[in-house]
């Protein structure tokens, strides 16, 4: 037979013509069979089972890279449903829904009329999950027609997919099958059940949580740590998305058609300005003088500030905004991260010392200077900007240490009210795909640079990654210090917010690191019909990133 040339790292390797990706570990890394989940072909994603029938060069994706644990938590949930089907019997009596991450896991419930969560129940589904593993049942991927797609959702009960795919525009859809169990995965998926050895299933709350490894230790199972405040904002979001009778793109894209989603946008948009209302009670009422808010990235901690302090007004009470970004040490002060790099992000970047004197002084109603920090100097500067905390008056702080308990710690705590803020998605693609929160406040960030810093897609992806790791260190550990937490995800927003993304996702350069994120997110928001931005009001979170609110931004 034939031989190829396979590279990779500079390496040139023989195999012969129409290998797999699979075949080539096994023959040249044999010891790391289940490292390796995904793989590049001549700069092209793939998945291990794609055949090299010429030259080429290739590259391995570890489970340890975010594309990497993606596929095995893709995979894990497929594994997880065929096996609750082994356990149970005929699907048709019962379906897995996967709503929302948490706790380094996947938050699932079990919709049945005749069973219920139980231990009992979840230590049998484990026990068949570890038996496939054990198998190493190979993951058949399957490429049909739309329709056919459409009609072998309808013939096994699943309405949500079936709606899904009313809507899309490709002519093919990859179905993937595990020992009998036909499901269909956004994504890209490991060849078989031996990949998947790290996992868990736990009760919890009405449902259970399906545990994964972290991607920067994927052969160790983390603890599972409850966060009962993020859990119930999460559930409030689901109740909201039942109330509007939308759970997943398929019932948003079909809201579009039948011409309501004016109403549910006006809905939504008053549900949260209620939340926020509710918030501006709490604050009234327990006489708090200090509001700090914290999130991570492109939540819209901005305009939810401006709003909460309207609604302040409307309380009575007089709102002063103050960025934590004024009380930054000066640059020579500033630590360097592992590269050398001035860390602008971590708690030891601020001057604690003098935040909080300043704000003692507020309290015990002495007035202050504020400071302006400039960032061109790289120092603190006073601009004859004085405050002075009269009674009703409130400050409202934004920044992302906003919540740590360092950044107050000589304050005391009956004068604080901490708000913790991100964007949770609480729209699914469809039961078993689920919209990774990460994805949604990715793209708002892609839109915002762009319109206002002048960032280019590409630019803002490359530093994503950077951004991801000071939230996982600075902010999310701290996120259950919050009084309360606001989810300022729309239902309708990726289907206004498309419109503004897929340009700039689409120049990213072919040739660029970043170009198959790029590919993925435009892949992503194809699932989404899309929508005119007129119909937003004015104070609405969305205007931060799309443009034309009613807020000084």
């Amino acid at each position: 037979m034939d031989k190829i040339q396979i590279v990779m790292d500079d390496k040139t390797y023989e195999m012969e013509r129409f290998s797999t990706i699979s075949e080539f570990i096994d023959t040249f890394y044999p010891s790391d069979k289940y490292k390796y989940v995904l793989a590049t072909k001549n700069s092209k994603l793939c998945e291990l089972g794609v055949i090299m029938d010429k030259d080429c060069e290739i590259t391995l994706i570890a489970k340890d890279t975010v594309m990497g644990m993606d596929t095995y938590r893709r995979s894990l949930t497929l594994l997880m449903v065929a096996s609750f089907a082994d356990v149970l019997g005929s699907k048709f009596n019962h379906r897995i829904s996967v709503m929302y991450s948490m706790g380094r896991g996947y938050f699932c419930k079990l919709i049945s009329d005749t069973e219920t969560v139980t231990k009992e129940l979840l230590d049998k589904v484990k026990a068949r999950m570890e038996e496939l593993v054990s198998m190493n049942v190979e993951i058949i991927k399957e490429s049909v027609g739309t329709d056919e797609a459409i009609n072998r959702f309808a013939k096994q009960g699943m309405a949500d997919k079936e709606k899904l795919f009313k809507f899309r525009r490709v002519s093919k859809a990859n179905l993937y099958s595990l020992n009998g169990c036909e499901d269909y995965f956004y994504g890209y998926m490991v060849p078989s059940t031996g990949y998947l050895t790290c996992f868990d299933l736990i009760p919890y709350d009405e449902g259970f949580v399906l545990m994964a490894p972290k991607r920067d230790k994927p052969d160790e199972l983390p603890e599972f740590v409850p966060q009962e405040k993020l859990f119930n904002v999460l559930k409030t979001s689901d109740e909201w998305g039942n109330t509007l009778d939308v759970n997943n793109v398929g019932d948003l894209n079909e809201c579009i058609t039948n011409g309501d989603i004016r109403e549910l946008m006006l809905v939504q948009e008053a549900l949260q300005e209620k939340q926020i209302a509710h918030i501006a009670d709490m604050i009234l009422e327990g006489d708090k003088k200090i509001v700090l808010i914290a999130g991570p990235s492109s939540s819209g901690k901005t305009t939810f500030s401006h709003r909460l302090s309207v609604q302040l007004r409307a309380h009575g009470l007089r709102p002063y905004p103050l960025a934590l970004d004024n009380y930054f040490v000066d640059r020579e002060f500033t630590p360097r991260d592992e590269n050398g790099n001035y860390d602008f992000e971590c708690i030891e970047a601020m001057d604690l010392k003098l935040f909080n004197s300043d704000m003692a002084k507020l309290l015990a109603g002495e007035e202050i200077e504020i400071p302006t920090f400039n960032f061109t100097t790289g120092k603190k500067e006073y601009k004859g900007k004085k405050m002075k905390l009269n009674k009703g008056d409130v400050l409202v702080v934004e920044g992302i240490h906003g919540l740590n308990p360092l950044m107050t710690s000589e304050l005391p705590n009956d004068s604080k009210f901490k708000v913790y803020i991100s964007a949770l998605t609480q729209l699914n693609i469809d039961e078993h795909n689920r919209i990774p929160t990460t994805d949604g406040r990715l793209i708002r960030r892609i839109v915002r640079d762009a319109r206002t810093r002048g960032n280019n897609a590409q630019a803002t992806i490359a530093m994503w990654p950077s951004v991801r790791r000071g939230e996982e260190k600075y902010i999310f550990p701290f996120q259950e210090e919050a009084d309360v937490m606001f989810n300022s995800a729309l239902i309708y927003e990726l289907s206004v917010i498309k419109q503004y993304a897929e340009p700039l996702l689409f120049a990213v350069p072919r040739d660029s690191y970043e170009y198959l994120e790029a590919k993925r997110l435009l892949k992503f928001l194809d699932y989404f019909l899309g929508l005119e931005e007129r119909n937003i009001p004015k104070n609405s979170i969305l205007r931060e990133f799309v443009g034309g609110g009613c807020f000084d931004l």
